[in-house]
């Protein structure tokens, strides 16, 4: 499948393009502005774009009104298909928020509940208890998501309920050209309805692209045959960051060893997850490092661990944002992206996975691990690449049998010798493609 050699970029419509904070009604059309940044992506050699969710909703688009509708504060649905053809044109797929298990208050079905009580037929689209009472008084109770009770849990054991949302995923095929969808809060879907969804895209695209939202737990229950393709890597994002601020590598190598290592027992052999450094709903990684000069080595492992890596706007070129401050500091307003030596960095290092079988499709093996050091290896019958990143402040030289005597950089193009050792200047990331 097409994902498994991608790099994702995401995008945030609503905060990039300026959008007021609450649904104001006025048709503007904002998400025009995507367009602008079509050729950054190319430069940056991303091969898939992430929307947030970009339909009608009351506030933040996880609250939806109508997904039939681009959000009015976003433009038209013709404007979201021009930005879609303009991204297909630079060879950048398109992969849409489907926010599945919740909707807002103003959604047409609740608000026809609130109207006609019993008497309305989306009175079963929710789970609703006519004997209760709501936070806002609405004369009956209903489950919202997590205790948001903004956000109104949908009853996907409903079959009019999933015909409903299959039908507009049709229309976002149909009429938009979407590649994929990435799935809120997957790890509260049942799994009947991913196995539904996961037949109706497969007869309804060649390839179409489903990735989950997962926080916790076993991936395996929601990502395999007939399921999901991907889903978020949340375990091995704590440990990219935080093993660096502790200086202590042993942490994200031992998440990697133990969702991909060559033992039987390993999780996630042959999956591909999907990996970040950060995102709309988390501190931004040029916040979070307290280390500045580990920020390309953050993103060295992003690039030459297993899964699909994803970049979040803006962190290419090292903007901070902290969860503390609320979504907007997330969430930015951006006039035109930047390029940066960072940026140049991390070029490279996409060019890098996305020419690389072994990076894109490889196992993992861990070869060298210090506090401050790693080497570790992606290998498939025909390439093999060995990744090796210092995080120290000294330079370090590593002794091991790599197998081979030379290999080059495919990040620099420059040519190793491992002949009597291989140093790792201070604060460096390798890929090593090893000769055959």
């Amino acid at each position: 499948m097409w994902a498994e050699q991608a790099v994702f970029y995401q995008m945030v419509p609503l905060g990039l393009c300026g959008a007021p904070r609450e649904n104001d009604g006025v048709l503007t059309s904002r998400i025009l502005k995507l367009m602008d940044w079509a050729e950054h992506l190319e430069r940056l050699g991303v091969s898939a774009l992430y929307l947030t969710p970009v339909f009608e909703s009351d506030r933040h688009g996880y609250d939806t009104r109508d997904y039939r509708k681009l959000d009015c504060r976003l433009g038209t649905n013709e404007d979201l298909a021009r930005v879609v053809r303009t991204f297909h044109s630079h060879g950048v797929k398109v992969v849409l928020d489907g926010v599945f298990n919740h909707v807002g208050r103003g959604f047409w079905a609740f608000r026809d509940v609130q109207e006609k009580r019993w008497d309305s037929p989306y009175k079963d689209w929710f789970h609703i208890n006519f004997d209760g009472n709501s936070n806002y008084n609405d004369g009956f109770w209903y489950e919202g998501w997590e205790g948001h009770f903004e956000l109104v849990k949908l009853n996907l054991r409903n079959p009019a309920v999933v015909d409903y949302l299959l039908d507009c995923v049709r229309l976002w095929v149909e009429e938009f050209g979407i590649d994929g969808l990435r799935l809120d809060v997957a790890y509260c879907l049942n799994p009947e309805f991913l196995r539904r969804l996961r037949q109706f895209t497969e007869g309804l695209k060649p390839e179409f692209f489903l990735v989950g939202e997962t926080l916790h737990g076993d991936y395996n229950r929601w990502v395999g045959d007939g399921l999901l393709h991907s889903c978020t890597n949340y375990e091995c994002y704590k440990g990219l960051y935080s093993s660096l601020n502790s200086m202590n590598l042993f942490e994200i190598v031992h998440s990697l060893k133990r969702q991909f290592g060559p033992e039987q027992w390993t999780l996630y052999k042959g999956k591909h997850l999907l990996c970040f450094a950060d995102n709309h709903d988390v501190t931004r990684a040029a916040s979070i490092l307290t280390n500045p000069r580990h920020l390309p080595l953050l993103y060295g492992l992003l690039f030459g661990m297993p899964g699909i890596p994803c970049l979040y706007y803006g962190s290419e070129w090292g903007i901070p944002g902290e969860k503390s401050q609320g979504d907007d500091a997330l969430r930015p307003a951006l006039d035109r992206p930047e390029w940066t030596d960072l940026t140049d960095r991390i070029a490279a290092m996409v060019r890098a996975h996305r020419e690389s079988e072994a990076l894109c499709y490889g196992d993992f093996k861990d070869i060298v691990l210090t506090n401050h050091q790693t080497v570790f290896q992606r290998r498939t019958d025909a390439e093999r690449v060995l990744v090796a990143v210092n995080a120290s402040d000294a330079p370090y030289t590593a002794h091991f049998d790599a197998g081979c005597g030379r290999a080059v950089d495919l990040i620099t193009g420059e040519t190793h010798d491992f002949g009597g050792g291989s140093e790792l200047p201070p604060y460096s990331v390798a890929f090593w493609k090893c000769e055959r």
